[in-house]
């Protein structure tokens, strides 16, 4: 299996909560961050997504939060999909500080909605990677 998609995040000041580390908030921001520049990846925009009257959206998340992050803390953010059969998907994700350190793990599950009908779509990888400049991201 290839190595998940990731991006960078530094942790920031204004993200902490009063006992000095992140924010438990803030981890879900940082795992959206990383699901739209893991799309963007692919070549899919939101403009595009929007024109195709369809949107991602997550169904249910789950976090283990494995070790504290603080300020100035270098982090990178993974994104994996999996697609399988029916109208939902799966996604991997973990928060990992540069030394190789997991501090947390995130799992959700997803789903493709039709902007105007308010259903999930179905094969909703098949759709996305209809869309992708780059569907072997999306594999």
């Amino acid at each position: 299996m290839s190595d998940p998609f990731t991006v960078p995040v530094s942790v920031r000041g204004y993200e902490l909560d009063t006992q000095g580390h992140l924010n438990q908030a803030v981890y879900l921001q940082y795992a959206e961050h990383a699901r739209w520049e893991f799309l963007r990846a692919a070549g899919i925009s939101r403009d595009r997504l929007v024109a195709e009257d369809v949107g991602p959206v997550i169904l249910e998340t789950t976090i283990r939060y494995r070790r504290e992050l603080r300020n100035g803390d270098e982090v990178t953010v993974s994104c994996r999909f999996g697609f399988g059969e029916g109208k939902t998907f799966r996604v991997h994700q973990e928060i990992r500080r540069t030394d190789g350190t997991l501090a947390a793990e995130i799992e959700a599950l997803g789903g493709l909605l039709d902007l105007t009908e308010r259903r999930l779509v179905p094969d909703p990888g098949g759709r996305l990677r209809a869309l992708a400049d780059n569907p072997g991201l999306l594999t």
